[in-house]
């Protein structure tokens, strides 16, 4: 626990053991970062507990359709074999040949919501056949976490985002690294006004400074951030450390690192 209350982690990427490394490496490659983890549920869940993390919500991603259910199929089972440790979200891709299934078996497999990376999956937030999956997520109650941002492509910054979250009034949307990796001041005034919008901290806190952090997380709302990581790439101590360091008050404090993902994963 920190600060006496429940944490809860609510970006962590996980990894079968034989293909974890590559993974890893491949995301590092993306992104030019040398993660500090190792990418593998026990790595996670001792570095988490090191951190003072209690719980976990754990995602991968599909880079082609065919890899959606193995991989959903893996999160359902690590999350089953975790004693409550964690909770699972699905992956989709806007190329399968059956959205409408993958969506059936992600509720069947009991995931409380999906995880989307435009820029790695390479496809544009409105392109026509992400539609379907905004129409299931909305209709099903599954919110959506999202990669949002980068100054490098044009797959999920605003211009993308804004007109579906106008459309698809009832979806939640979690946009990861608050709103906009590395255009984070430029999202938060677009997205700031947004009520299905809310945004994780995870792969921010490194590039910012704390006054810059606090003041995106004050433009936001307290209630609109979730505390996430996106572990492996970063030292989860130290990321609590540094959402410490900004000297939010005790509500703040516990909105972000409990209340809110509990209330948008529907956790007990």
């Amino acid at each position: 626990m920190i600060n006496n209350i429940f944490t809860i982690d609510s970006h962590c990427h996980i990894y079968p053991e034989k293909i974890a490394q590559k993974a890893v490496g491949g995301t590092d490659n993306f992104y030019s970062t040398k993660s500090v983890g190792k990418g593998t549920v026990e790595d996670l869940i001792e570095s988490g507990k090191n951190a003072g993390i209690d719980h976990f919500i754990v995602q991968s991603v599909a880079t082609t359709p065919k890899q959606v259910e193995s991989i959903n199929r893996f999160i359902a089972t690590e999350v089953a074999n975790s004693g409550g440790l964690m909770t699972g979200l699905g992956t989709l891709h806007p190329d399968s040949a059956d959205i409408n299934g993958d969506v059936k078996n992600i509720l069947k497999l009991g995931l409380k919501g999906v995880k989307l990376h435009p820029d790695i999956q390479a496809f544009k937030l409105d392109d026509y056949r992400c539609l379907k999956i905004y129409e299931l997520c909305e209709e099903n109650n599954l919110p959506i976490l999202i990669h949002t941002g980068d100054n490098r492509y044009d797959y999920s910054n605003p211009n993308r985002m804004l007109p579906i979250l106008e459309i698809y009034k009832g979806l939640k949307v979690i946009g990861a690294h608050l709103g906009g990796w590395s255009i984070w001041q430029d999202a938060v005034k677009e997205y700031k006004d947004m009520p299905n919008f809310y945004v994780d901290c995870s792969s921010s806190f490194y590039y910012l400074k704390p006054e810059t952090a606090k003041n995106i997380i004050s433009e936001y709302g307290a209630d609109k951030v979730l505390f996430g990581t996106d572990y492996p790439m970063w030292s989860q101590k130290k990321e609590i450390e540094y959402f410490l360091s900004l000297a939010l008050d005790e509500n703040e404090i516990s909105s972000i690192l409990n209340m809110n993902a509990k209330k948008i994963f529907g956790l007990e």
